[in-house]
């Protein structure tokens, strides 16, 4: 089994922006070190408790860093940017670190409304380009292909197309997954043919329905000849269960707020999270988050992602480290999310 990893670059109370990324490089290498197979960075928007707003910019900070780890976005959210944009930024991360760049692209703001007015409006996007989303897709292949793409152009220029290109001369080519987290993305990746990841760590429900809706829809393509997917899910893994389960709360409780429109915060630290009050909802999706959660000691977490590999039939399980820290953990580190990459590795490598 493979193992990869999804990194939001969460901001504890105790860091500042510069102390997460730091602890985010530190756990890249320590994925590159352990032999993980790929290091994903997500995009979010105006989060206290998340620092990867740029997925270009941080995978080509983390590939500098690494050596032999596959570095990718999960994702880019497409209807923010220009596809052109987003295929010239991947097409050169290629060519800096070739065949080592993926670019998974979603559809989902990755933000609130009002950040994403601010995001999108600013540069004259709006709804149409969430309509539009398959047809952009289709043109970032394009753009990131030898062909390029062929622009229709007005009568009175002199020519009658003009062909656009994410970079001159390229040699290869980032692997393009889709991403999503309803029934809609598993279809349209199934239609075109594309490496699919749903986002059972996020979402966790649906997640068989929309994997076998992708295998049975599938049409073969040129990016891929047969279906492509693995699973992603939070994993927090120690020395005891205990140790695991007070780590991981945390990342539970922010979720809590999210999800039932509470203001949102940095991540807690384990002591204040220890102390923190609910709403009987916020309890209930505690709960919820804690069942979908691989947490454990190492042998119990290695059991789960077993069971999990096996019940959604994928050979790569890609594990979002969430704990967070005790009170007094140096704040440019990240001790317990290497540590569950470490203890995981131990058991299934």
């Amino acid at each position: 089994m493979r193992l990869s990893v999804l990194d939001l670059v969460p901001v504890r109370t105790d860091q500042t922006t510069a102390d997460a990324l730091a602890a985010t490089t530190h756990l890249a290498q320590t994925a590159d070190r352990l032999g993980y197979h790929r290091f994903w960075v997500a995009e979010h928007h105006n989060m206290p408790a998340v620092a990867a707003t740029s997925p270009p910019v941080l995978i080509a900070h983390l590939a500098a860093h690494t050596s032999q780890l596959r570095l990718g976005s999960g994702g880019v959210m497409l209807p923010n940017h220009a596809p052109l944009a987003v295929a010239e930024q991947f097409a050169l991360l290629e060519a800096a670190h070739p065949g080592r760049i993926d670019l998974g692209i979603g559809r989902a703001p990755g933000s609130d409304p009002v950040t994403s007015l601010a995001l999108r409006g600013a540069a004259g996007r709006d709804d149409r380009d969430i309509e539009a989303f398959p047809q952009y897709l289709d043109d970032v292949v394009a753009l990131m292909g030898a062909r390029g793409v062929r622009v229709p152009l007005p009568r009175d220029l002199l020519r009658d197309n003009y062909i656009l290109k994410a970079t001159p001369n390229a040699t290869s080519v980032p692997q393009l997954w889709l991403l999503g987290s309803s029934m809609y993305s598993a279809h349209l990746a199934a239609a075109k043919g594309l490496p699919y990841v749903f986002a059972h760590h996020f979402s966790g429900h649906g997640t068989a329905e929309a994997l076998a809706i992708y295998r049975e829809e599938f049409q073969p393509s040129e990016a891929a000849p047969e279906p492509v997917t693995f699973l992603t899910v939070n994993a927090v893994v120690a020395e005891t269960t205990e140790e695991a389960e007070a780590l991981l709360l945390p990342q539970l409780q922010m979720m809590a707020r999210l999800r039932t429109g509470q203001p949102l915060n940095a991540l807690d630290l384990v002591e204040d999270a220890q102390t923190t009050v609910l709403t009987p909802q916020g309890d209930a999706v505690v709960a919820d988050g804690r069942r979908r959660a691989v947490v454990g000691s190492p042998t119990e977490a290695a059991e789960q992602v077993r069971a999990l590999a096996e019940e959604f039939d994928v050979d790569e399980v890609m594990i979002n480290p969430v704990a967070s820290a005790h009170r007094g953990a140096d704040p440019r580190t990240a001790t317990a999310r290497d540590t569950t990459l470490e203890l995981l590795a131990k058991e299934l490598f």
